[in-house]
């Protein structure tokens, strides 16, 4: 069961004033214009702010469409899943704020997006909505910012082409960011934030938390012994100091739910983790140990009461971020190394053309959008999916095509 196309709208944007939303709707409205191939809204509980959105963007803008809800009123939630195919959800901390547009979502067979990284919060929301949401035909697709579409649409691009060359997926999969240049989201900060004091007061979160598979149906699970990097070390293959990535715990999570919905494609047994290059020498060994102290100190602090208000003080707050300038004056290149089982190797890479945290997101989430609105058939199962398990090529040919992406394969061997 699905949806009608009936709807008054193809796709809209919820949180449309928020930092990222703002991007994300003057990116829909430079790329989709208003009332031609896509039927739109915005919307957001704020009625004025909502009409200086629209003036910012111009007098063309008059025509797009508002709808007011708020992510505390049940009703007004509701009513706006009833008119409308696909809701973009920008509207976080989401383990706060996201429950309720999720339940109405499932229970009205709307698809979702958003562009979450709260592990803990999908896990509750696949627990307590997934046979639901097979009922009413819903897709729903967290993680489709840059946690974790590079991550997720990277590694089913590397088995794509480790299929194609050596006729079989890799076993062993490592993502690398070479470079990116940006700036923290003040809403993935507010999350990461809220996980470290929700995994303070709870031994079964920080558990969870440690769990590669814990976003995976119960029944996938492998014996392989999972890589994950607690600190600096040597990457033999790039020649490189290695740091932990902070969206890793998200992205690898994503990576093995993509696997278990493809009936485990890339094998039972798959591994697969993900670091920050930080150059080489001296140089690079003592900037792999500043980042990990760096990360362990943030959580630390985030996670305890008194040391917490200082944290916040010096970090950006949601809503707040940087210029458009300095978003579009950003980028970043990860690079993937695939082995199979008999050693064979595939090197590939992604990059994105813009700050990741914002303007690149704000693209990367259109998109995921508007593809769940246009490219999935009908008859494509409700449920709680990722971007690579439902979305797969067809969203990384928006992305090529309209975001600002790249995927290559650099070396076989």
């Amino acid at each position: 069961m699905t949806k009608s196309a009936e709807t008054t709208y193809d796709l809209v944007v919820f949180g449309a004033t928020s930092f990222v939303g703002q991007i994300l709707t003057r990116y829909l409205f430079e790329t989709y214009g208003v009332g031609q191939t896509i039927k739109w809204a915005i919307a957001g509980r704020s009625e004025s702010k909502l009409n200086n959105l629209k003036s910012g963007l111009g007098e063309t803008a008059n025509a797009l469409p508002l709808i007011l809800a708020d992510a505390s009123d049940e009703p007004s939630l509701q009513a706006m899943c009833d008119q409308t195919r696909v809701i973009i959800s920008t509207v976080g901390p989401y383990a706060i704020y996201g429950e309720p547009l999720v339940q109405a979502c499932v229970r009205t067979g709307t698809d979702y997006c958003d562009l979450t990284g709260e592990v803990q919060w999908i896990r509750k929301m696949v627990e307590r909505y997934e046979e639901e949401a097979k009922s009413s035909g819903a897709r729903i697709v967290h993680c489709c910012g840059f946690d974790s579409i590079p991550s997720d649409m990277g590694v089913w691009f590397l088995q794509n082409e480790a299929e194609k060359v050596f006729g079989a997926p890799c076993l062993d999969v490592r993502m690398r960011v070479k470079v990116a240049k940006g700036e923290f989201s003040g809403g993935t900060v507010a999350s990461m934030m809220n996980v470290a004091k929700e995994a303070a007061a709870d031994p079964k979160l920080r558990k969870e938390l440690a769990n590669p598979f814990s976003i995976c149906p119960p029944e996938h699970r492998s014996q392989a012994r999972q890589p994950s990097l607690k600190g600096a070390e040597f990457d033999r293959t790039f020649k490189t100091w290695l740091a932990p990535f902070v969206m890793g715990a998200i992205n690898t999570r994503v990576v093995h739910r993509s696997n278990a919905l493809q009936n485990a494609r890339y094998g039972k047994e798959f591994t697969y983790d993900e670091a920050m290059m930080t150059g080489r020498g001296t140089k690079g060994r003592l900037a792999a140990y500043a980042i990990t102290g760096g990360l362990a100190a943030f959580f630390t602090a985030s996670a305890i009461k008194p040391t917490r208000w200082l944290v916040e003080k010096f970090v950006p707050q949601p809503g707040e971020g940087p210029s458009p300038e300095a978003q579009k004056s950003g980028f970043y290149d990860l690079r993937f190394v695939g082995r199979t089982g008999d050693g064979k190797t595939i090197i590939t890479k992604v990059t994105g053309d813009q700050d990741p945290g914002y303007g690149s997101t704000g693209k990367m989430l259109g998109e995921a959008g508007v593809c769940l609105a246009f490219d999935i058939p009908a008859d494509q199962p409700g449920g709680f999916w990722t971007p690579a398990s439902l979305l797969d090529g067809k969203l990384m040919d928006r992305l090529t095509s309209k975001a600002g992406l790249t995927f290559e394969v650099v070396e076989t061997r």
